[in-house]
């Protein structure tokens, strides 16, 4: 098939690889130069607009980092570019408000499919797709689907897929932050970095996603795709569904709040796993009390 993959951060460098290997034509766009050049070189075609990216393509796919950067591609020259029997699918973290607008107004030719999973599972195939939309059409997009990954979760439509998104990156998201607090509680009764590894590395309380990021949150290692930035968007986003159902999510507020604190602290552009930071000193730690 004919593949337009707009947005080439990480995720959509991966997905296209992913693409090209499945032996689908690509064509990429960025809204910045000189993020394909790896892309292009495996064999994809790079347009200078996204207009030019979607023309004759029988998918759509963007990857796209917030809401602001979907409704400025999806409603504008996406919307006015975009064939009438293509398909889009927006594979990005985005609203679930902004995901049932784009169901709604793109109707018949919208689907969501937001990833669990980070670049590398992308590229591996091993990612889960949480794919939003009635089973005609998600059956007719078999063979994209299948050249990205075997694993899938198929929800009725485009505003629960992207829930089920959230609720993921909120477990995550929460987990780091306990992990860094107990690793702080350990060496602030006196335990080396070696016992903490051995302690809880191994733990049957460590969650294989949550696992990945050990030695990050232990180190301060901060060679990782998911900047604290998006983890902050990603727990606000959450509390967003919370707000609409008048349910209060402390723990969800508390975690919004240290990424957007660590993200202050310089830390925007690094892991997540780098909010262990803010508790290597007692005053940017007291700091993000009470908040």
């Amino acid at each position: 098939m004919n593949i337009a993959v707009l947005g080439m951060g990480r995720m959509g460098r991966a997905l296209a690889g992913r693409l090209l290997a499945g032996g689908h034509q690509v064509t990429v766009w960025n809204r910045s130069t000189g993020k394909a050049r790896e892309i292009v070189s495996a064999g994809a075609r790079e347009a200078q607009s996204v207009a030019a990216a979607v023309d004759g393509a029988d998918v759509v796919i963007t990857m796209l980092a917030d809401d602001a950067a979907i409704r400025a591609v999806a409603f504008g020259e996406l919307r006015s570019s975009i064939g009438a029997r293509t398909t889009y699918i927006d594979c990005s973290t985005v609203s679930r408000r902004l995901s049932g607008e784009l169901a709604e107004v793109l109707s018949a030719r919208f689907l969501a499919m937001p990833v669990v999973g980070g670049p590398a599972a992308v590229s591996a195939g091993q990612a889960t797709f949480l794919v939003g939309r009635d089973a005609g059409v998600v059956d007719r997009l078999s063979a994209v689907i299948s050249s990205l990954t075997g694993n899938v979760r198929r929800y009725d439509a485009a505003p629960l897929a992207v829930t089920a998104k959230l609720a993921t990156n909120l477990l995550l998201l929460s987990g780091v932050v306990a992990l860094a607090e107990s690793i702080a509680v350990g060496r602030s009764g006196g335990l080396r970095d070696d016992q903490l590894r051995e302690l809880l590395a191994t733990s049957p309380l460590m969650a294989p996603g949550l696992k990945k990021r050990f030695e990050g949150v232990l180190t301060g290692s901060q060679d990782g795709w998911w900047t604290t930035v998006l983890g902050a968007k990603g727990a606000d986003l959450a509390l967003d569904i919370a707000r609409d159902a008048d349910l209060a999510l402390p723990t969800a507020t508390v975690a919004r709040h240290l990424y957007e604190n660590a993200a202050s602290s310089g830390l925007e552009c690094v892991d997540i796993a780098a909010v262990t930071d803010l508790y290597r000193s007692p005053l940017r730690t007291t700091a993000t009390q009470g908040r």
